[in-house]
This record gives C-alpha cells, sequence and structure tokens, in this order.
C-alpha cells in the first residue's frame, strides 16, 4: 500500500464543454473538479503517491492546484499526449518497477467515485493483478451500423468506469505496444497485450463530467 500509485488523467482540452478551460478545472463547490477527484484516494491512501497528467496549455493551473490543495501530498505533474493512452504512458514512465504495486488509473473529471469503489479496485487488483469497476446498463440497448439497428440484452453488457487498477509491471509491460485508435481505456491497452480483465463493482454516481448537461448534473448533486 505504501507503493501504491494513482494516475489523474487530465489531458483532456475540454472541447466537448462550452468553457474557457476543460472540464477538470470548473468550480464545484468552489474548487476545481480536478481537487475533488483526488480526495477520495487520499482517504484510502493519506500516502499514495500521485501522478497527474495535464494538457501542456494548463500545467501553470495545474501547479497552482496542486499547491493550493494539495502542497504536503506526494504529487508529480507531466505533460500529457496527444491521446489518452500517450498520456498515460508518460505517466507510467515515472513509476518504478515494482512486482508487488498497484496503480490505480483515473480520469481527472470523475469526482464521484466512492471509498467502495477504490477499495474494491485496489483489492481485487492485488489479488488478480487488476480490477476494473463497472456498473449495470439501467436502460434499454440497441446495436446500430450503417443500415440496420437491433435490440440487444442489456444484462450481457456493463457500463465501464475508472479508477482502473493494474500490477504496475504488467501495465507497464502492456503500453510498450504500439498504440490502437481502438484504445478508449486502460483496459482495453491491457487486454490487447493479452491480458484477461477482471471486473468489479463500481457505484452508479460515478459518471464522468465531459459535456455541459453533466456539469449540470454534479453541480446538483454537490448542492
Amino acid at each position: 500500500m505504501l507503493n501504491d500509485y494513482l494516475i489523474l488523467v487530465a489531458g483532456g482540452s475540454g472541447t466537448r464543454i462550452k468553457s474557457s478551460v476543460p472540464k477538470q478545472f470548473l468550480p464545484l463547490l468552489n474548487e476545481p473538479i480536478l481537487a475533488h477527484s483526488i480526495r477520495p484516494f487520499l482517504r484510502y491512501n493519506p500516502l499514495i503517491n500521485i501522478i497527474i497528467a495535464t494538457h501542456p496549455d494548463y500545467d501553470s493551473l495545474t501547479h497552482e492546484i496542486v499547491n493550493r490543495y494539495y502542497k504536503k501530498n506526494k504529487i508529480t505533474i507531466v505533460h500529457g499526449g496527444k491521446t489518452r493512452f500517450h498520456s498515460v504512458k508518460n505517466a507510467l514512465e515515472k513509476i518504478p518497477a515494482n512486482q508487488k504495486a498497484v496503480v490505480a488509473i483515473h480520469d481527472a473529471a470523475r469526482p464521484f467515485v466512492n471509498a467502495q469503489t477504490i477499495k474494491h479496485c485496489f483489492e481485487g487488483a492485488e489479488l488478480q493483478g487488476n480490477a476494473v469497476p463497472c456498473v449495470m446498463a439501467n436502460e434499454s440497448l440497441r446495436k446500430v451500423n450503417a443500415n440496420n439497428n437491433l435490440a440487444v440484452n442489456r444484462a450481457e453488457y456493463r457500463i465501464v468506469q475508472t479508477p482502473q487498477c493494474f500490477n504496475i509491471m504488467a501495465i507497464k509491460k502492456a503500453f510498450e505496444q504500439q498504440y490502437n485508435e481502438l484504445f478508449t481505456d486502460d483496459a482495453s491497452v491491457f487486454e490487447k497485450a493479452g491480458n484477461k480483465i477482471n471486473l468489479v463493482e463500481g457505484n452508479i454516481e460515478n459518471t464522468k463530467i465531459t459535456t455541459d448537461h453533466d456539469y449540470f448534473i454534479a453541480k446538483l448533486i454537490f448542492f
């Protein structure tokens, strides 16, 4: 636990939200979303090592937030890359190889993760090498292609969340492979490297703030 890590992916430029700054820097209860997203992990492990992958244009703002809210914690800031894959890869390069430690990779714009989900993820990764939180789909789903659409059994599908936790040695090795445009999260990278993904229970409110509507709902939850 002393050698465990958290990578916060904050490298996005916020193109899907109407704001002068990316969503991870927007305020909730007068604190930036990024600050809220860090706090649950420090409650779980006050000594966790934190790496934030941020867009180069917002390097100074990220440092300002860290210095204001988390000056006493172990936090390293690295520049994100052109995709999530490259941002996480940059952050992983700052972590020394350790056979037993676990790294959690979490969206900086996901401030509602709870303690139980974090516990499930770290403990699952310690036991099985990886753990990815998910929740059931609670609405009807249809598979769509260019010519048709078809109802599917939603019981066979899950909504995937973060933090996604991995044995450090294993995830570092997975990120040695070439980038693939199908890499939508860290689990897809790990799976493409030949590993089986272990799902654990997430929390339904652990949504990612991506659009203006998401931000509106987030403000309602906090107030």
